[in-house]
C-alpha cells in the first residue's frame, strides 16, 4: 500500500462517488440535530509537516470538500506563524475549512511547570487573535513525552474554555464512540475503531469500508503520511 497523494485523492473520491457527504467537526455538531445519512466527518491533524498541507488543500479544492485542520502551536517541526505556514492556514480558512487546536497541555504543564488550564486558555487566545477567528474545538495530540493529553479532559468540559468540542469527547461531542473511525496514524497502514472499540487486524482503507455503507465515518488523516514519490521526500 503506497500512501501517495494520488492514492488519498482516489480514496476520498471513492467515498464521494459512494454517496458520502463531507463536513467539518463543527458542522457535525449541527448535523447531529438533523442527522444526515452517509456522512464523513473530515479531520486532518497537522503533526509535523505544515507545507504538505498545501497538497491536501489542493485535493479538497478539486473534490469540492471541506475538513477540520488541527494545528499544533509548540511543534519543534514547524513554526505555525512563519510566512508560508500562515499563508497556508489563511488559504484553508478561505476555502471554508475549519481550524482547530491540536493541544498538548499536559506536555506543556510538565515541561514548563505551568498550570495546564492557563496554558490552554493562552494558546486558544493566541490562535484566535493571530488568525482572527474563534476556534470551536481542540484535538489532543499524542506526543513523545509519555503523557496522555486526553487526561486533561477527565475532569473538565470544552465549554469551560469557550469551546464546543474536544475531538474524542464522549459526552458533548460523542463522535468517536458513535462512528466508524478510520485513521492513517500508523503511517504505513490504516486502522479503525467501531463505536470506540479497536477492530483488531482490520487494515481496510476508507474505500474498502465504504462497501459496508456505514452511516457515519470519522476520518482522520495526516499530511505527514502522504508523498509523491517516496516517504522521505
Amino acid at each position: 500500500m503506497e500512501f501517495t497523494f494520488d492514492y488519498l485523492e482516489n480514496q476520498l473520491k471513492f467515498l464521494l462517488n459512494a454517496g458520502y457527504e463531507f463536513c467539518t467537526c463543527t458542522e457535525y455538531l449541527e448535523r447531529k440535530i438533523k442527522p444526515v445519512n452517509k456522512l464523513v466527518v473530515n479531520r486532518v491533524d497537522i503533526d509535523f509537516k505544515m507545507p504538505k498541507t498545501r497538497y491536501i488543500l489542493d485535493i479538497f479544492e478539486r473534490l469540492g470538500i471541506r475538513g477540520t485542520f488541527f494545528v499544533r502551536m509548540h511543534a519543534p517541526e514547524y513554526n505555525l506563524f512563519d510566512f508560508e505556514n500562515y499563508r497556508i492556514l489563511k488559504r484553508a480558512l478561505s476555502g471554508g475549512n475549519e481550524i482547530g487546536y491540536h493541544s498538548e497541555v499536559e506536555d506543556q504543564a510538565a515541561i514548563w511547570a505551568e498550570d495546564s488550564e492557563s496554558c490552554l486558555r493562552r494558546d486558544i487566545d493566541v490562535l484566535n487573535r493571530i488568525l482572527e477567528i474563534k476556534i470551536n474545538g481542540v484535538a489532543s495530540h499524542n506526543g513523545m513525552t509519555g503523557l496522555n493529553n486526553l487526561d486533561f479532559w477527565k475532569s473538565r468540559k470544552p465549554s469551560d474554555f469557550g469551546l464546543l468540542y474536544e475531538a474524542y469527547d464522549s459526552r458533548s461531542f460523542g463522535l468517536f464512540d458513535n462512528s466508524l473511525y478510520i485513521s492513517d496514524s500508523e503511517w504505513t497502514r490504516w486502522k479503525c475503531y467501531n463505536n470506540g472499540k479497536l477492530s483488531e487486524g482490520d487494515r481496510r482503507s476508507p474505500a474498502e469500508h465504504a462497501a459496508d455503507s456505514p452511516n457515519l465515518i470519522y476520518l482522520l488523516t495526516h499530511p505527514d503520511t502522504y508523498y509523491f514519490k517516496h516517504f522521505y521526500e
